[in-house]
């Protein structure tokens, strides 16, 4: 746009102000000058832009800054008219002035009370859109007024608690007292706690106790908005920080969420006469207005944003782009609501505009309403009506389909519950209405109070019908009551499933087909709170972006917090990992690969930080780094949910010279000593539980040796000492910690323990030696235990590693690369790849489905077969019998010594 075409818009919105507006009339009759040069030049949306127009003259601040205000609510008005200045723009314009009043004010307080003072230890807190920088045209300001007693200075005699009283009544009065130049923002401070009883001003610590203790919940998503905008800047970040766990809750509370769409309901409740669209609309407040947008952003922020930083944005605008971004709304959702909250909020400015007053409604009166829709340059109220109309019943129904309307309550009577409960599909309705009295009466420590009832009541008819689907319903509410009995509370359980419906189908099949998954949701039942977002159920993500991700949400500066962390974090990852089987949503083979990633990320991550932990009080050794070598199932990238880890703790350099810490340790020492403080962080349960069981028996010497060895103690073994079964198990080493460099010279001393010469006949008989001693010492748990039955895994690995070590080739830690290579050999069976694949699928399912391995209920069986890409339970067992007969075969034919019965 040229400077001409600035100037034309400039005065028609000029034009359009007196003549529609009576309020801008008066700042231009009072401002002439002023009025002229907007007139005359381009506006600038930046706050810096419009400073030159504020007073000079400062003696008078309470004066000067009405003045000011006068100048910026014109500025604003002609710039957002004239089409200067974009919705964004007007509102930070309006915010970023509201916070250089209110830091002049602080700052004029400060000087007439304490002269000699620098303004600390007083912090302004915003709220509500002036914390977002989203300030309406004619805005009061939500602040919460903080100090520190510590820093906070005093007049004599006076303590901490007067001072800042006496600081926040000037500051208010300055901002908010009428005079003849008007006024500069309406102040509320109600939105500070219990503002009934409570002081102007909160001390730091008594505001952080209530909300770490006593906060109402609807006050979470009051603080999504929250900015320290003036006086103590660094304490108001201070008194942020402190309660963001309150705000951004990993594990979610729920109850926030239902008090939001309470809030929503009372408001539509009280502002009746304003709900429905036409004349007397209310833009704020009616169904399908501003109000709804901004709950409907806050509802998905507090779902997501205890897990995901980048979506706490405050402004309503970026809230909505960063969740679409997010894949948690849809992006043509996010792009009609924004559209939509642009319009609503620039006609909310118009309505203000007219007489500077906080006004939300459209008139009633068709004179007023045209008025209106002039002043925004339209005909008429007629055409105003019909440019909102659309977007008014859009917004409406969204925000109608995220309260999801409550089905029907269960009744209490018996023959009608029974009645129900069969129809739902449970065969023994009796059994099921005697669980379901026992929640209603409270028998269950966590269905006592009052509040875990109502939240029962609001999802039973969901989950009675979920379970009444499932294979064996009886089972599946049997367990939902062991998981009941072994919470503390259940309000969040049934909050969470009340908000996100379809959550109710997963934890059926969980209880219904996953013991394993359904003992740790009885530990910890926050582990459900993981599955809230659809990103869940998606493989886990490569390994070094798992690393950050887990780095990230983990961190902390306090040792044991990061512990407790990667504990919480690992857990939901795995727990997921179980879902997606559970679910069907990912391959066993891939699920295993998940499994086995997540392990290797949180190994990486927990032994940065033991070693950091360490070093701190031992220091370092030049030229010796701790390396770990990963065996078994985690050396093989192929994890079950049950699996521990196997590990070999190694280091190199010098294991004669000494750490250069406060407290200097040997080599030898130093390494076997981080290696145990590694074991500790990776296993040692905490106050969020356990993490791996970790398994360091592979080591040079087993048990008897040192729990870390040097590279050249580890070479010298393999070469000289170790016995063939542990070059087998050192065909699936892979390291998977330690500088490149090391790692690199591990995998060549590996490859060279691994192409030594062998003789055959040797080999061939303590193979099978050593699975004999196994086959006796450690029998099949029953026909499904996959790994150790006749032609199970077992037999299938020591194929593998037998061939592996004869022929040398074939040299991979993962099994399914190895066999690839030994059947293009002419080595194997060309079946054995698929009765790996079999094999494999069947013990990452049962290790969830059938943990003991002794049998497999019934009621899941057909879900087995599908895992395991059967058609049917009866085909499955047919391919596991054809999977475990190619698996002996090879058996008896690379160990002919079974043959001879020796």
């Amino acid at each position: 746009m040229t400077q001409a075409d600035d100037k034309s818009r400039i005065a028609a919105a000029l034009d359009r102000a007196r003549a529609n507006a009576p309020f801008l009339k008066r700042l231009i009759d009072r401002h002439p000058e002023f009025a002229s040069g907007i007139a005359q030049g381009s506006l600038s949306a930046h706050f810096d832009g419009f400073a030159s127009y504020l007073e000079t003259d400062r003696s008078d601040i309470d004066r000067a800054l009405r003045r000011d205000r006068q100048k910026l609510a014109l500025y604003a008005a002609i710039g957002d008219l004239s089409g200067a200045f974009d919705l964004v723009e007007t509102v930070t314009l309006l915010s970023d002035f509201a916070d250089y009043a209110l830091e002049a004010a602080i700052r004029a307080a400060f000087a007439e009370r304490l002269p000699d003072a620098e303004p600390v230890g007083f912090a302004a807190i915003a709220l509500g859109k002036h914390g977002s920088r989203e300030l309406n045209y004619s805005s009061d300001i939500d602040l919460i007024f903080l100090f520190d007693p510590e820093t906070l200075p005093c007049r004599e005699r006076e303590d901490p608690q007067q001072s800042a009283l006496r600081l926040g009544r000037r500051v208010v009065e300055i901002l908010h007292d009428h005079t003849g130049d008007g006024y500069v923002f309406r102040v509320d401070l109600r939105l500070r706690p219990s503002p009934e009883i409570t002081p102007m001003a909160l001390s730091l610590g008594a505001a952080i106790a209530h909300y770490e203790t006593s906060a109402e919940r609807w006050e979470r998503a009051v603080f999504i908005r929250a900015r320290a905008v003036a006086g103590d800047i660094e304490l108001g970040r201070r008194f942020l920080k402190a309660i963001e766990p309150f705000v951004w809750r990993r594990s979610l509370d729920f109850g926030a969420i239902k008090a939001i769409r309470a809030m929503s309901h009372r408001i539509r409740d009280h502002y009746a006469q304003g709900q429905k669209f036409g004349p007397g609309y209310d833009l704020k407040r009616g169904r399908g207005g501003i109000r709804e947008i901004e709950f409907y952003a806050q509802i998905h922020q507090l779902i997501h944003g205890g897990r995901e930083p980048a979506l706490r944005a405050p402004a309503t605008l970026d809230a909505l782009s960063g969740l679409a971004a997010h894949g948690h709304i849809a992006t043509e959702e996010a792009e009609r609501l924004g559209d939509a909250y642009r319009l609503f909020r620039t006609i909310e400015h118009r309505l203000q505009m007219i007489e500077d007053q906080q006004t939300h409604s459209l008139p009633e009166q068709a004179s007023a309403l045209d008025q209106v829709a002039r002043l925004h340059g339209m005909a008429d109220g007629g055409a105003l009506l019909d440019s909102l109309s659309g977007p008014v019943t859009y917004v409406g129904a969204v925000y109608d389909e995220l309260e999801d309307e409550e089905e029907s309550r269960l009744p209490a009577d018996r023959e009608r519950l029974e009645d129900i409960l069969e129809r739902c599909g449970f065969t023994a309705p009796d059994d099921a209405r005697r669980r379901i009295e026992g929640w209603r009466a409270g028998r269950l420590r966590s269905t006592q109070s009052a509040v875990a009832r109502e939240a029962l009541e609001a999802v039973l008819p969901a989950l009675m019908t979920e379970m009444g689907r499932s294979p064996d319903p009886i089972g599946a509410i049997n367990r939902f009551d062991v998981l009941l009995d072994r919470l503390p509370s259940a309000v969040n359980l049934f909050t969470l499933l009340d908000a996100r419906p379809g959550l109710g189908r997963m934890l059926v099949a969980v209880l219904s087909h996953a013991p394993a998954l359904a003992d740790e949701l009885a530990r910890h039942a926050e582990l459900f709170d993981g599955l809230i977002d659809a990103s869940a159920l998606d493989p886990p993500e490569p390994l070094d972006e798992l690393v950050e991700l887990l780095r990230s949400r983990g961190a902390s500066d306090d040792y044991q917090i990061m512990l407790d962390r990667m504990r919480q974090l690992v857990g939901e990852e795995r727990f997921a990992l179980g879902v997606q089987l559970i679910e069907g949503r990912g391959d066993p083979l891939e699920v295993a690969g998940g499994y086995a990633r997540v392990a290797e990320a949180a190994l990486t991550v927990l032994t940065d930080a033991a070693i950091a932990e360490f070093e701190a009080v031992h220091g370092t050794i030049d030229g010796c780094d701790l390396v770990i070598l990963a065996l078994g199932r985690l050396g093989g990238e192929a994890l079950t949910h049950a699996s521990d880890l196997d590990l070999v703790y190694l280091f190199t350099g010098d294991h004669a010279v000494r750490s250069d810490g406060d407290r200097p340790l040997g080599a030898t020492t130093y390494f076997q000593r981080l290696a145990q403080r590694v074991t500790a962080a990776l296993s040692v349960p905490t106050a969020a539980g356990p993490l791996y069981e970790i398994d360091t028996r592979l080591r040079p010497s087993g048990a008897q040796g040192l729990l870390a060895v040097s590279f050249d103690s580890f070479a010298a073994y393999y070469r000289d000492n170790a016995w063939t079964w542990e070059h087998m198990a050192l065909a699936r080493a892979r390291p998977v910690y330690g500088p490149e460099e090391a790692q690199k010279e591990l995998r060549h001393m590996i490859g060279e323990a691994l192409h030594r010469d062998r003789d055959p006949a040797k080999l061939v008989a303590d193979v099978w030696a050593m699975r004999a001693e196994m086959a006796e010492h450690k029998p099949p748990a029953g026909p499904y235990d996959v790994k150790l039955v006749d032609g199970g895994l077992v037999d299938l690995e020591f194929c593998v590693h037998l061939l592996q070590l004869r022929e040398r080739i074939g040299l991979h830690p993962q099994l399914p690369a190895a066999i690839a290579e030994l059947v293009e050999a002419g080595l194997l069976d060309p079946g054995f790849a698929d009765a790996h694949d079999l094999l494999t699928r069947m013990l990452v399912t049962l290790r969830l489905v059938a943990p003991s391995s002794q049998s497999i209920a019934e009621a899941s069986l057909a879900l087995v077969a599908e895992r395991c890409g059967a058609e049917n339970w009866d085909a499955l067992v047919a391919d596991y019998d054809g999977a475990r007969q190619c698996v002996s075969s090879e058996w008896r034919r690379l160990a002919p010594i079974q043959d001879e019965g020796e």
